[in-house]
């Protein structure tokens, strides 16, 4: 018996789907070092640009703002486009491509700031070039893991995705406090720089015919109306997505209520403010290696389930009298959250037809990510007329009440199904033979219906 690469198991048997398993992927093992590498840097350089930005205007916030608006408008302008590229060329090459201007960008950034000739507007124009090419980086680079492993291991593969996220969002800001205070803020985005050299690795030591890449148009409607069909036609595909467009819009917007309450309701200071983020961060951490060890393929009733046990939580929180009990709570909220971004991102990847993957998930991110400049005013509007407060129970209210109008949307529907079943099927109990000839029982006698 040979051993296939791409799955890390023998020909003829079902790899289980744990995250220490599909650990002995190497091509995965590495790309997903590569990905904690580069992201560890990339959160580097987000809080070394914000730090920049500050000195440059002499701490103007709204300057910050715009910098932030300015790396994530292009998710919500070029997301989509991503994804038809992503279905069109294969993944490994775009990547390759988009992976190196991100590392030119950080390249630049720090031959700017080191020789002094920085300014602000370089940093909005080299910002605004990170942003777009990271909205035509996300769809390929997360449709690529699915090419890496078995479909059985996706849904590991994918929280152990989300893992290294979480601990390069930990270290990253970490990292850059002290990398700025020894050696100033240049050195940050060229280390950045060197960082994209691990995916770059990673991508280019898998082995040739390792990753199923589908280049090229397939048949079927073009660019994005067939993925739109495929995912209206497709309840395991539109019931997740419609769910994470409501609740990202909503209940995702810890990075504004976080800060609010820090300031507002218990008065303190960034110091606070940082360890209310790290403790959401450890729990989203927790969440994400628990799922991946798990072993359990996700299921709408699984995200259902995940996503009312956020709202609850996400609703709690706003009743929570102090900063302890406030701080306690938000790890199990991180846990839940990613829980339901981990569930609903692998029903994504597995339920997309290879062809339309790419799409699929720029769809996914796109709801994910670009219901943030609606939400964030709104919970920022909530919270001056109402009280913070009322902004996390009014997230989890609207995110737990979501969940459960997908629950009874699907159990309706799968009454409704069985229904029109019984009043298809013809009379009496009928079996089906291992050929799918139905065999129809009369009295002691079976028949088979030719």
């Amino acid at each position: 018996m040979s051993t296939d690469h791409r799955t890390g198991a023998r020909n003829g048997s079902r790899a289980p789907g744990t995250a220490l398993d599909t650990l002995t992927i190497r091509p995965f093992r590495r790309y997903l070092l590569g990905q904690l590498t580069s992201n560890t840097g990339t959160w580097m350089q987000r809080a070394a640009q914000d730090l920049l930005v500050l000195h440059l205007t002499g701490n103007s916030g709204s300057a910050v703002g715009v910098v932030t608006a300015l790396q994530f408008l292009p998710q919500t302008l070029f997301g989509l486009t991503g994804g038809v590229l992503a279905d069109r060329f294969p993944k490994r090459r775009m990547l390759l491509i988009t992976q190196t201007g991100m590392a030119v960008q950080s390249l630049l950034l720090g031959l700017l700031t080191v020789t002094g000739a920085v300014s602000l507007w370089s940093v909005y124009a080299l910002a605004l070039a990170l942003g777009t090419a990271t909205a035509i980086d996300s769809p390929a680079r997360n449709a690529f893991i699915s090419e890496l492993v078995s479909r059985d291991r996706v849904p590991a593969a994918v929280s152990l995705n989300s893992a290294q996220f979480n601990v390069a969002r930990i270290l990253g800001p970490a990292a850059a406090g002290l990398t700025v205070a020894a050696v100033g803020t240049g050195p940050v985005f060229l280390i950045n720089a060197v960082s994209y050299l691990a995916v770059l690795y990673g991508l280019i030591t898998v082995p040739t015919g390792t990753a199923r890449e589908h280049g090229g148009a397939q048949p079927g409607g073009p660019w994005l109306a067939e993925a739109f069909r495929h995912i209206t036609a497709t309840p395991e595909l539109l019931l997740p997505i419609a769910l994470i467009a409501v609740v990202g819009t909503f209940g995702f917007n810890f990075q504004v209520t976080i800060s609010l309450v820090a300031i507002k309701v218990f008065h303190s200071g960034t110091a606070a403010f940082g360890c209310l983020s790290a403790a959401y961060a450890a729990g989203s951490l927790i969440g994400a290696i628990l799922t991946a060890h798990s072993g359990h393929l996700p299921t709408v009733r699984r995200l259902v389930t995940a996503t009312a046990l956020f709202g609850a939580l996400e609703a709690a929180l706003g009743l929570m009298p102090g900063y302890g009990t406030f701080m306690a709570l938000l790890i199990p909220s991180g846990y839940a959250a990613v829980t339901v971004t981990t569930t609903a991102n692998a029903l994504a990847q597995l339920h997309a037809g290879p062809h339309l993957r790419g799409r699929v998930l720029s769809v996914y991110f796109l709801v994910l990510l670009g219901g943030t400049p609606i939400g964030a005013p709104l919970v920022g509007l909530v919270s001056d007329a109402f009280g913070t407060r009322a902004s996390l129970i009014l997230g989890g209210l609207v995110s737990a009440l979501s969940a459960l109008a997908v629950s009874g949307w699907a159990t309706a529907r799968a009454r409704r199904r069985a229904r029109i079943n019984s009043l298809t099927s013809p009379a009496g109990p009928s079996l089906t033979d291992p050929h799918g000839t139905r065999v129809a029982s009369s009295g002691n006698a079976t028949t088979r219906d030719r």
